[in-house]
Order: structure tokens, then sequence, then C-alpha cells
């Protein structure tokens, strides 16, 4: 089921159109996503869905909690339960908060589930008969504190590499043992996935951090990796999880082969963080590969460095910087931090999340830019006659001879090719800042005209004017509507247009940029404005950054604390009473 969305009719690849499949790295559910996961992969991989469907493309996007592996049982041993009842219970935390961020996934689903039993098996017998399979003894400890990845540098361990290990819930160093285990034969499949990287790095215009990741790990030269783990969960994460891209639209539609074995008509484009790499570029299409099936392969990867917060690293274990849940209770909309996520999205270097920073983006670029340019032109619109249009879409002639409009649109034009061009090539910052452009060229526009004054000396220009700028607060709902949905929702009431926006070549809607003056019919008649931000104050920033200061257990303890006090307080004064 989407989440934030009411489930559509199942949509199947059409001959003919451009057929979109789009994932993001599926969150593994032993904890709370904090908004450096949200960025790195629901909310990058949910703008680029919302541009595609914009675009009139067929997309659909694909995710769901990631629910097998180690990390999982160890939370259940912690939090002294089944790990299906960890897994029920963060599902739904996921769940329920990407629903908050308006994430329009077309299925969000999970990995424990008989269809990822399904197509795990069936890959891993075609694996088999394959001879892509072999069997090899393995030193293998349990539950460790480090896992199998490095933080740092990405490179893959074998528990036997670690240095120190110790068990994450009784911290006694484990046993070692020796078990038998079965190994994907990755030097046997390295030619074929040597050529698949070689041309879809370049088809796919692979970003410069994905290439180098890849490379790495080729230079090293491939050795076989395990596959089979010492758990209730026989197949080790890194071979089971991007399976569940593939479980989870089956889950989706039975007829799921026709998006995931369709290489000719599909597109896969797949978002995720800079550690997750190697999984979607080696492993995963080596598996795929190892198969001899005819599988839809990555074409497009889009990678995200890391947000950091504040003095230090976002930490899901220690519970540091703002998550989910906690960007809900904050009351600040979900508008704003998707926009200020997305303007800082990590695409080459690290970025860092700063409370002084969302408040001045807010600030200065949502509020004093967008807002204002919009609050400006339909607050005009809607004064009464003698000094304004009584909320009635004024009707014009000879716009394209008024030369600051039709130079106006000329810019507006460009603008929004840049847009298309950026978003095509998921540049999605890019594809923001340009759409930010805009309204800022619109508030010029409304300078240079001195609107206000052409009311009472030439109103025919200053209709020109007017029904040029409404148009262009129509186009920015549309190219804003991939990253902050609920504010193209709210500008259109104000519109009061029909909430179907589009931005697809078929009906010409990029070449009518040229013409803004063109985009909201003379006669119609606009809602009520209203102010589309509220300022952030210094004394709110400062408490949101004490309030969010220090780990999540610190949190705790200081609200207990409180709470304590308080309870103490009001004993006292009903003892003194």
């Amino acid at each position: 089921m989407a989440a934030g969305d009411v489930h559509r009719s199942v949509k199947l690849p059409i001959p003919g159109k451009r057929n979109i499949l789009i994932t993001s790295a599926l969150p593994y559910v032993n904890n709370v996503p904090h908004l450096g996961n949200i960025i790195g992969c629901v909310l990058s991989a949910d703008v680029f869905a919302r541009y595609c469907r914009l675009r009139g493309y067929n997309a659909i996007y694909m995710c769901g909690t990631d629910e097998y592996g180690t990390a999982t049982e160890t939370k259940a041993l912690e939090e002294n339960c089944t790990p299906k009842e960890i897994c029920d219970k963060y599902h739904a935390i996921h769940r329920d908060v990407y629903k908050w961020f308006n994430i329009s996934f077309d299925e969000f689903g999970r990995t424990s589930t008989p269809q990822q039993t399904q197509v795990c098996q069936s890959i891993f017998k075609k694996l088999m008969e394959n001879n892509c399979l072999s069997e090899d003894t393995m030193q293998q400890g349990r539950v460790v504190e480090f896992g199998d990845q490095c933080e740092k540098c990405g490179k893959l361990l074998n528990p036997t590499e670690l240095v120190n290990p110790r068990c994450k819930v009784c911290a006694n160093s484990p046993h070692i043992r020796a078990t038998n285990h079965l190994f994907l034969d990755l030097p046997s499949l390295e030619g074929k996935l040597r050529d698949y990287i070689s041309s879809m790095s370049v088809v796919g215009s692979w970003s410069q951090n994905a290439i180098q990741a890849t490379n790495a790990w080729l230079n090293e030269g491939l050795k076989q990796r395990c596959i089979t783990r010492d758990l209730k969960w026989v197949f080790y994460v890194w071979f089971d999880a991007p399976i569940g891209y593939v479980s989870i639209t089956s889950s989706y539609t039975h007829e799921w082969e026709q998006w995931w074995k369709n290489p000719k008509n599909v597109d896969l484009y797949q978002f995720m963080g800079k550690d997750n790499v190697p999984f979607h570029t080696v492993m995963f299409p080596s598996t795929l590969l190892g198969t001899d099936e005819n599988w839809t392969l990555m074409k497009n990867i889009s990678v995200t460095e890391y947000l950091n917060y504040e003095t230090g690293k976002f930490s899901k274990s220690k519970g540091v910087g703002v998550f989910g849940n906690d960007a809900k209770d904050t009351n600040i909309p979900v508008e704003v931090w998707r926009y200020y996520l997305l303007i800082n999205r990590p695409e080459v270097s690290d970025t860092l999340f700063t409370w002084a920073d969302l408040q001045a983006k807010l600030n200065s670029e949502l509020l004093n830019n967008l807002g204002n340019f919009i609050n400006r032109v339909l607050s005009f619109i809607a004064k009464d006659p003698g000094s304004g249009y009584n909320s009635i879409i004024p009707d014009v002639a000879g716009a394209e001879t008024h030369l600051l409009s039709k130079t106006f649109g000329d810019r507006i034009g460009t603008c929004v090719e840049q847009y298309v061009e950026a978003m095509e090539k998921v540049k999605l910052k890019q594809g923001l800042k340009i759409a930010m452009t805009i309204s800022g060229e619109g508030n010029a526009y409304l300078q240079e005209s001195q609107f206000w004054k052409l009311y009472k000396e030439d109103k025919s220009s200053c209709s020109i004017v007017m029904k040029t700028s409404v148009g262009v607060v129509y186009l920015l709902a549309c190219l804003l509507e991939p990253f902050m949905p609920s504010f193209s929702v709210e500008v259109l009431k104000q519109l009061s247009l029909p909430l179907q926006l589009s931005l697809s070549d078929e009906k010409g809607d990029v070449e009518k940029a040229k013409r803004p003056w063109e985009m909201v019919p003379a006669g119609h008649r606009i809602g009520t404005p209203a102010p589309l931000f509220k300022e952030l104050k210094d004394e709110e920033v400062e408490f949101f950054r004490t309030k969010f200061a220090g780990s999540q257990a610190d949190r705790a303890v200081k609200a207990e604390a409180e709470a304590n006090k308080i309870a103490q307080q009001l004993k006292n004064s009903k003892v003194s009473g």
C-alpha cells in the first residue's frame, strides 16, 4: 500500500512509453529512520518518482523494510521479544514516518514474505544449476558488535577479520567455529559483470562516487562471497535484501516479471547512500547475471554522501540527530523539512544539518522569495475592484508584444528546459535550485513592472503583468510538486485549480512555459490567498537545538528528570495548599 497515497490501480509497462522502475535502498527495521537515512534513500527516490509522473512517464516506486539478518536478531534479544515482533513494530514506525513525509510509494512492502522466499529460492536454484555457487568452510562467530561492513571505507569483512570482536548482547568475545557455507563464485562472473558496468555506467551516466566505489571493488580483485549464514534466516543479508526489490514488486503485481525481466522496455533507477553502492553495482547484478535470465539490470544509480548533524554524525545506534518522528513533533511543516533536506542533499560531498541553516533557508528562500512572490500576485488579484481584480483573472491582448513580459517569458522557458535537463539526469538539487530561481525572477519582474502604478496609469499592461505572473505561480506549483507536494496542493487551492499538474512533452507543457500568460484562463476565479510559510524565530531555533542535543538516551533521561521535577512540584503544592 502506498504511504501518503491512495492505492492506485496496478501499473504495468506500456509498449512505446518510458517505463521507469524506481527503488530506494530498503531501510533496515531495527530502528527509527533519521533525516540522513530519509534523504539518502526514500526522499530522493520519491522526488524522482513524482517528477516522472509529472512528465507523463509510466513509473512505479518500490520500497519496503529489510527484515532479515543479524541486526534484527540482536535487537530482538535486546528488547526481549521475537524477531517477528521487532519487524512488525519497526515496519509500522517506518511506514508512519514516510507517510508523514509524503513519500509516494506504489508499494511499501517488507522482505519477510512468502514472495521473498519464493523469488530468493528460484534465483538460488538457477545459480546452483549454472555452477555459480560453491561450498566451503568458514570460521564464524555470531552476534558480533561490528557488522560485516566497515562504516568508514565500505569494505566487507569476514567475521574472522574483525579485531577484538565482542558480542553485542553480553559483550563477551564470540566463540569462533568452522561451518560449511555456500559462496557466490564472483570470479567466474567477472567478465559479464565488467561488460555490464562499462556499458551501463556510460548509458546511465553513473555519478562519480558510484563509479569510484565500484572500481575500488573491481581493482581489489573479485573474491568468492559467502551467501549463507548460521541463523534462523539462512541467506546472508547482502544476498537477500536486494532481491527484496523484486519480491515487493511481486506483492504489488503477480505480473512482476513484466517489470523485472523486460530490459528492452524498462529502465531501472536505484537510490541509496554511498555505503550501499557495491551491493547494487557488483553483488546484485552478479547474482542476476549468474542466473542467465533476461533481468532488468540497473541503468541509473543515484548515490548520496552523508548528511551530518550539527557537530557530528547522525547515528541510529547512538540515537544522535533528528529522527523521522522528531521532525513531525517540531510542528515545522513537512514541506519545509523536504525543502531543507533536498536543497542540502549531499550529492558530491557530505553536508551538514544545522538548525541555524534550516532557519536561514526557511526565512530567506521559502518565505521571502517563494512565498512572497506568490502572495504578492494572488493578493493583488484578489483585491476589490478599483484597486485589484476582484479575484478574476483578467482577459489580455498583445502579451507577445509587451516587451518586459515577452523577455520574462523567454527566461522562464529557458529555466524550465534547464530544470527538465537536470531532473532527467537525476540532479535533484540542481532541479530545485532552478525552480527557486524562477520565483526570484518573478519578484524582479514584479518590481520592474511597478504593477501597482500601472494599475492606475496603464491598466491593460497591468493585466498582462498579472496574468503572466499568475501563470508563473501555477508553473511553480508544477515544478516544485516533486519536492514539496503539500506546498503545491496549497497553491492550487489558492488558485482554485484542480489537483492535476502536468509537465508532459506530449501536451506541449514545457513549450508553453515560454508563454506564462496562457497558463491560467481569463475569467477564472481564484480562491483565497494566504501566507504559505511562517517565519522560524531565533528562540524556536535555540529551543530545538537544546531539545535535540545529545543522544536519544540522554534526552529520555532529561525528559524523565523534568517529569519527576514537575510531579514533585505538584505534590509540594498540594501539600502546602
